[in-house]
């Protein structure tokens, strides 16, 4: 499943997984919101430009990394990016890299 996600759900996710890691270890955010999402207000009429923008999006497809984590114990980096995964609009699944 791909998604939109807005600026404001990568700054929710980061926040929830750094509290959950008690700001031990460093977070990594590997996407960057650079798409300007343009709303007219309400019951405006036709013509007139462009709307203002409303907020920054990206798109993300399948397989594509959203958070790093480095410094913490497995556990520890699994439950937090588990509790920043509830801030995102589609599934995701946390991967371990084992050296």
């Amino acid at each position: 499943n791909s998604g939109k996600k807005n600026s404001r759900q990568v700054g929710a996710g980061r926040k929830v997984s750094t509290r959950s890691m008690k700001r031990r270890g460093k977070l990594w955010i590997k996407v960057f919101p650079h798409t300007p999402i343009t709303r007219k207000p309400a019951e405006v009429r036709m013509g007139s430009g462009k709307g203002s923008v409303e907020f920054y999006a990206m798109n993300i497809k399948p397989g594509k990394i959203i958070f790093e984590v480095d410094g913490v114990s497995c556990d520890v980096a699994h439950e937090a990016l588990s509790k920043s995964s509830g801030k995102l609009p589609f599934k995701v699944k946390v991967i371990e890299r084992v050296y």
